[in-house]
């Protein structure tokens, strides 16, 4: 748990406050306006670069839960809230992780996606109520996003999980921030004020999105979800994606385009498996290996390609 001393309770989320240096944003020429939007982003994304170590240590510590078969909730409201639901939704066409290991919960529920639910994200009872429905145990790992650090919402059910023994990582741009004191590991990422005061969607939605991407990036690449730098356990869902998915085959099998596309279909569209397919396992020798092995492609074929 990251310890931070309590915050007054008057005083703003540092990411609410105003900065004067754009007091007269309104009447700049609108290149300057841009040049100084553009480099609060820029420092938004240098900012991620302080929390590296606590999401080193983030990633250690969910492993070996979502190993076991745990799964990943992502908790929020507002702006964080749907970054971290985009976050979620795309792990699952381009990691294939799999849908009932996905808890989305959102402030306000689906109506909250496409305008503010009032109330929403005050509602300590709501996200309580959340996590008890969804049942949080002791191999998941539950990830709150709050620009402000203090959206109660979120920190209620961070409180909640953890005390059902999951892993909560919770995720702030503001310090001394409750969200960092009731989450088991607290990432600070600070941003600062806004160009737009208050208006939490630039930089604070940016390090968090970023850094939301480097977390689950990271934790898939490590559950084996990549195999030399490609996505191993896509799914394939359009016509863009079957054409990517015969290119991936022949790269890392050196197939011809042919047997690419003839170890697709034994596979019944597994890239995984159609790849153990070009190196010579029949369909179901190849699914057997790949449950007993976790799927894991560099182990499964780590003598093959010494």
């Amino acid at each position: 748990m990251t310890t931070q001393p309590s915050s007054s309770a008057n005083s703003p989320a540092k990411t609410e406050t105003y900065d004067s240096r754009y007091e007269a944003l309104d009447v700049w020429p609108t290149g300057t306006m841009l040049e100084a939007l553009l480099e609060s982003q820029l420092s938004a994304v240098s900012a991620v670069k302080a929390a590296l170590p606590g999401m080193e240590a983030a990633i250690t510590a969910a492993l070996p839960r979502l190993q076991r078969g745990g799964r990943l909730f992502y908790v929020g409201a507002g702006t964080s809230g749907r970054i971290g639901l985009q976050d979620g939704v795309e792990l699952i066409p381009t990691y294939g992780w799999p849908e009932d290991r996905l808890v989305l919960l959102l402030a306000g529920g689906d109506a909250a996606l496409f305008q503010p639910v009032e109330g929403a994200e005050d509602d300590e009872d709501a996200a309580r109520a959340a996590i008890t429905q969804h049942k949080a145990g002791p191999d998941d790992v539950v990830i709150g996003v709050a620009a402000s650090g203090g959206t109660p919402y979120t920190c209620a059910a961070l409180t909640c999980a953890r005390q059902a023994g999951s892993l909560t990582i919770g995720l702030s741009c503001s310090p001394e921030t409750r969200l960092l004191r009731d989450a088991e590991l607290g990432l600070l990422i600070e941003t600062g004020p806004e160009v737009v005061a208050g208006s939490t969607r630039m930089k604070a939605g940016t390090a968090q999105k970023v850094a939301l991407n480097m977390l689950s990036t990271a934790l898939m690449v490590r559950l084996g979800h990549t195999w030399r730098g490609q996505m191993v356990d896509m799914r394939i869902v359009n016509a863009k994606l079957v054409k990517r998915a015969h290119r991936m085959v022949q790269q890392l099998t050196d197939c011809t385009p042919v047997e690419a596309i003839t170890a697709l279909e034994k596979a019944e569209g597994s890239i995984k498996l159609a790849v153990l397919v070009c190196f010579g396992y029949a369909p179901e020798e190849g699914r057997a290996v790949l449950a007993n092995n976790g799927g894991n492609l560099r182990t499964i074929l780590a003598d093959t390609l010494r």
